[in-house]
């Protein structure tokens, strides 16, 4: 990792987590990547250890992901749905989280002829309503007290969004390579 020290020139280095990359292009976009890197390590590991402090100590970042897609608007919901919505093409992956959680007994599954369909259990929504109750007691004061209000994380969630779709292209434009 390229630590921030000055140059010659006086400008400050980036910090970035590849500096070759960093040469090859803009040096904000490799800052910005590793931004990405590290938001989306610390977010896996809060999903993670939020849910443990709720009470499911079993639960990966993904499958808490997926626990919450499932119980997003009381719908059922296929697997392909939910991996639309959460941006994931590798389909066994939330296969496989599903009939975890199953056994887990948070999510329960039901067919309607070759289609299946995943709902939340009393036991499922139980674990979400105690991840929510530790997320607001873990994070909500710190976000008060960075001053961010609700338009500037909902600008910075629109930024996401629109970044993810970049990321999304480029994976298109590398696979046609």
């Amino acid at each position: 990792m390229k630590t921030e020290k000055k140059s010659k020139k006086g400008s400050a280095e980036k910090i970035v987590s590849s500096a070759h990359l960093a040469k090859e292009g803009p040096a904000e976009l490799s800052e910005f990547e590793y931004g990405l890197i590290l938001a989306h390590n610390a977010f896996s590991r809060w999903t993670q250890r939020c849910m443990g402090a709720a009470g499911q100590v079993d639960l990966g970042a993904l499958d808490v992901l997926v626990l919450h897609s499932v119980r997003h608007r009381e719908r059922e919901k296929q697997a392909s749905d939910i991996c639309f919505v959460l941006g994931i093409e590798d389909t066994h992956l939330v296969i496989y989280s599903l009939k975890k959680m199953e056994r887990l007994k948070l999510v329960r599954r039901s067919k309607r002829g070759k289609e299946t369909f995943w709902n939340i259990t009393n036991v499922g929504t139980k674990a979400c309503d105690g991840y929510s109750a530790v997320r607001q007691a873990c994070l909500s004061g710190v976000l008060q007290s960075l001053n961010l209000g609700d338009s500037d994380l909902a600008e910075m969630a629109k930024m996401l969004r629109a970044l993810s779709g970049l990321y999304d292209q480029g994976a298109r434009a590398a696979t046609s390579l």
